[in-house]
């Protein structure tokens, strides 16, 4: 059994969500002590609690502590990963991305492809937004090897959640391709969504778009950001997310969600300034995909290399835990991150009926 401690580095909830997603993977069992230690709120939250159960639901296994509030678990993953379809409700406008991040690597290595429903929040500050998850990190492990497509259903935002999104992997058929990016060159083109549920009277997108664009049309001419007015979510609500394309073949985004008292105009020139900043770097990735790519890129087979912006407590933790639970060799050379992936992959002359993965 792998003992991790929670409170290592960064102490988030993301090290428990990429810890139980690795171990589903590996099957293997782990022991997690402190969890979310450096946060306010420690130990398990609604969204933490749920990624925990789905993955053990997914698998067929079973954990020990899993109670809201909980600082340890014990979890035990199943021995098979079958695909098919399921259904997760956060209850709260917990991130329903992340859940979904949680799910993807698992349901690499399933049988059989898998279809997920998940119900939260899709847009919030600390968590991937909707829109971020489906235009650059997709985009990105798609690139590697991976099957997978995200669809919003109904947005959501904090406090009420009840967001809808569906993601659909297919199981690879074989290992992950490492990724290489270290050379950007020039951004080609700049793409985004401006989204207000139940605010088209105050004009709540255009004002965003008008703003975004206005800001990084500076940066390139070829900058479109798309208005989505919205009367389907459960409350009032907004989010702006842009991603730039290179010609080294590089997606960079940011983003940010709506909340009372944070103006349209606020929102727009947060997100143009994160894009910027994150391009004026010089990295081909963003502050986000930075570290969102780092389980995909420990899998893989061979060396993944690129450039981030810097390197955040994030980057560090999420490379300690794919060192301790996968074995994956990893550096960071100035703001160079490079990962020598496992290549894991399901071996079919293995005993199927264990599902046995090397």
């Amino acid at each position: 059994m792998i003992k991790i401690d929670g409170s290592t580095l960064s102490g988030s909830g993301t090290l428990l969500r990429y810890a139980v997603a690795l171990a589903t993977v590996k099957r293997e069992p782990i022991h997690m002590i402190n969890i979310r230690a450096k946060r306010p709120k420690p130990g398990l939250r609604p969204q933490h609690l749920v990624a925990v159960k789905a993955c053990s639901v997914f698998s067929g296994g079973k954990v020990e502590g899993a109670v809201v509030d909980s600082r340890e678990i014990v979890y035990f993953p199943g021995r098979t990963l079958k695909g098919g379809d399921f259904h997760f409700d956060i209850g709260t406008a917990g991130s329903a991305t992340m859940l979904a991040f949680t799910l993807i690597a698992p349901a690499l290595f399933a049988d059989t492809p898998s279809r997920f429903t998940i119900v939260g929040g899709l847009f919030q500050d600390f968590a991937p937004s909707f829109f971020h998850m489906q235009k650059v990190l997709i985009p990105l492990i798609k690139r590697i090897g991976a099957d997978v497509n995200l669809t919003m259903e109904r947005p959501g935002y904090v406090p009420k959640g009840g967001g809808v999104m569906l993601a659909e992997v297919d199981p690879l058929k074989n290992s992950l391709k490492p990724l290489r990016m270290t050379h950007r060159g020039k951004v080609t083109e700049i793409g985004g969504v401006a989204l207000a549920s139940h605010l088209s009277g105050q004009r709540v997108g255009r004002r965003m778009a008008h703003r975004c664009n206005r800001a990084l049309r500076t940066r390139v001419e070829n900058c479109h950001i798309e208005v989505m007015d919205d009367s389907t979510a459960v409350q009032r609500g907004a989010a702006l997310a842009v991603w730039a394309k290179s010609e080294g073949n590089c997606i960079l985004g940011a983003d940010q969600a709506g909340k009372p008292g944070r103006k349209s105009e606020a929102i727009a020139d947060f997100v143009a300034r994160s894009l910027v900043e994150d391009l004026d770097s010089g990295a081909c990735t963003d502050r986000h995909a930075a570290d969102q790519l780092i389980l995909f890129a420990a899998l893989a087979d061979g060396q993944t290399e690129y450039t981030i912006p810097a390197a955040t407590e994030h980057v560090q933790a999420n490379l300690w835990l794919v060192e301790k639970i996968l074995g994956a060799r990893t550096e960071v050379k100035g703001r160079t991150l490079k990962i020598r992936g496992i290549g894991y992959k399901r071996h079919h002359d293995d005993d199927q009926s264990q599902g046995l993965l090397r």
